[in-house]
């Protein structure tokens, strides 16, 4: 079902490299050792927001974090993107500097105008834990919402080292209206006219994330059990599941409870909604990501899996501009220098608690401190362990 695109990025070194490459989900050579490090859940405080309406303790619509919660671990307030060139300022890209460590100049892999599916050259944090350690596909999770398809895209870079064969899963609605489609073409259910409208359909989805070519385009099998679960509890329609960012967290609680990643990145996006035009649509993004890290906290402190062995890492992917006089307030595409000033929590065992580091620091910082928490080298991040916060 698969459309073939232009797979010249695909080809350069994501899938070459080693005759030993297993399909993309599949477990990992045996030769890896088991786990038993920390589960780490990165919050990619997602939508770009600034430190006034999130850590400034007078003005901030995120009171749990940072009055409650910020006092469980060590707070970063003067975390920054680098200013350099190539280095922008927005979503996709402050992602892939979380999960990489490295600062890159993104372009759209087949060059399609604002496409933003951008490929790393280098290893993701998901690739180095599953390359050094035996974890499953469905325990190496991106929690991804509903309106950045192209986010589908970060599951894997190019280096020929790593790749396709350690790349991490996905939870999406996207995912899940792949398995629908699919679902009803394996079952018949439909007349010869539907079930051909669901075939297209399924190309089309499909073809937005076209390196999973060479598998029949489905998830690994806990995946698909997880799906057909929210199938049973929210139906086929839509109106019944959450939305937003309400709708990651759910899917964060759930796969806590049912497949028990070691390492999850949930990349939240409400605040973005800013683009619309109203304040409030950024103000009320903030409070509900708030809610939602208070609920995945809840569930760690009590799932037996997650209690007293789990590390939450928490980043924006980037900063907002402060300029009053734009017709839309609160931007970030423009370079301004509060749009590249973020902060850090970090909470969990082996972490200092009620701690402030007041020091510049950089957001490509965090994925070498995770290598760090969950032993895992690495090798190719460029920004140093934050220290400060590790006991």
């Amino acid at each position: 079902m698969t459309i073939r695109l232009d797979r010249r990025s695909f080809t350069r070194g994501v899938m070459a490299g080693s005759a030993l490459a297993v399909l993309p989900g599949t477990q990992v050579m045996a030769r890896a050792r088991p786990y038993s490090g920390p589960k780490v859940i990165i919050i990619r405080y997602g939508g770009g927001v600034r430190r006034r309406e999130t850590i400034d303790p007078v003005h901030t619509h995120a009171p749990y974090l940072r009055h409650v919660l910020a006092k469980r671990g060590t707070l970063y307030p003067l975390m920054e993107i680098e200013s350099a060139e190539g280095v922008e300022t927005s979503h996709g890209q402050g992602t892939l500097h979380i999960l990489t460590g490295k600062y890159e100049s993104y372009q759209d892999v087949t060059g399609e105008f604002l496409g933003e599916r951008f490929e790393a050259s280098v290893p993701t944090l998901f690739e180095y834990l599953r390359k050094d350690y035996a974890v499953p596909a469905h325990q190496a999770l991106i929690i991804n919402g509903e309106d950045r398809a192209q986010e589908e895209f970060f599951t894997f870079g190019s280096h020929h080292l790593y790749g396709a064969r350690y790349r991490s899963e996905v939870l999406s609605l996207y995912r899940y209206k792949t398995y629908l489609l699919r679902r009803t073409i394996a079952r018949h259910e439909g007349t010869d006219a539907e079930l051909a409208e669901a075939a297209r359909q399924l190309s089309k989805l499909e073809a937005i994330d076209y390196r999973r070519e060479g598998t029949d385009g489905g998830q690994v099998r806990e995946i698909e059990d997880f799906w057909e679960n929210w199938r049973r509890h929210f139906g086929q329609s839509g109106l019944i599941n959450p939305r937003g960012d309400g709708l990651l967290t759910e899917l964060a609680v759930r796969a806590m409870r049912t497949l028990q990643p070691s390492l999850m990145m949930v990349n939240y996006q409400d605040p973005d909604y800013v683009h619309w035009g109203n304040p409030a649509h950024y103000t009320r993004g903030v409070a509900i990501i708030d809610r939602g890290i208070e609920r995945l906290i809840a569930a760690a402190d009590s799932e037996p899996a997650y209690r007293d062995n789990t590390v939450f890492v928490i980043v924006p992917d980037c900063g907002r501009d402060s300029n009053t006089l734009m017709a839309v307030p609160y931007q970030h595409h423009f370079g301004s220098r509060s749009s590249h000033e973020i902060w850090a929590l970090i909470v969990g065992p082996g972490v200092a608690k009620n701690q402030v580091v007041d020091r510049v620091v950089q957001q490509s910082s965090i994925a070498a401190t995770v290598g760090r928490l969950m032993g895992v080298e690495t090798r190719l991040a460029e920004g140093s362990v934050l220290g400060d916060a590790l006991l």
